[in-house]
């Protein structure tokens, strides 16, 4: 008689039990106050266990994937990204009972709309991300320029350590905001101010 576990059995049990973990954030998201598009829970208030991993991607896309299969349902990913965490370079999902980890290839949050709004008479930079946060660049959310994969990409600071990429199309709309110079080098660099903070972006 074989005692060995089957490996597939293994495989079975790991995938329920990640499908009860995120269905269990989702509910706790639902029954909570924390549903709303833009309300963020206290993340940094809640010190809960270590609770393993889950087979849960952020691809450098924007992509969700759990499982293998593509998570379609953008107001799923909306909720989730309320309690995006990040501890030691790592990334979790975190509630006042667990953190589990997932796996991020780059950030896990994607501008995809660029505005220039009024505030008290200054003109700022305001971003928007594919899961509706919005940021006003100051100086706490600064955008900054950093290589992935070889290619020099923007980004924005959120929350928590989290940034987000700011995305080819919403990156030209900043462009047309912006001043396009040289530097001492020769090479092109995007000026680009929000409110009284001035950034320097070399590409």
């Amino acid at each position: 008689m074989n005692n060995h576990e089957n490996p597939s059995n293994s495989t079975k049990e790991t995938a329920q039990t990640d499908n009860k973990n995120l269905m269990a954030i989702a509910q706790y998201l639902k029954d909570g106050q924390f549903g709303h598009k833009k309300s963020i829970p206290p993340l940094e208030q809640w010190h809960p266990k270590h609770c393993g991993a889950m087979d849960l991607k952020i691809k450098a896309n924007g992509e969700w994937w759990h499982e293998g299969q593509l998570i379609k349902r953008q107001s799923l990913i909306n909720l989730f990204s309320t309690v995006l965490w990040k501890e030691d370079d790592n990334f979790y999902l975190k509630t006042p009972v667990e953190q589990i980890e997932i796996q991020v290839e780059d950030e896990p949050l994607f501008v995809n709309q660029v505005d220039e709004i009024q505030i008290e008479g200054q003109t700022y930079l305001q971003l928007t991300t594919s899961t509706d946060d919005v940021i006003i660049v100051d100086e706490a959310h600064r955008i900054f320029m950093r290589e992935f994969a070889g290619e020099l990409r923007p980004y924005v600071q959120v929350r928590f350590g989290l940034n987000a990429l700011i995305q080819r199309a919403a990156f030209m709309h900043l462009v047309q905001m912006g001043e396009l110079t040289e530097n001492a080098q020769g090479e092109a660099q995007l000026r680009l101010k929000s409110g009284n903070l001035l950034l320097q972006l070399d590409s």
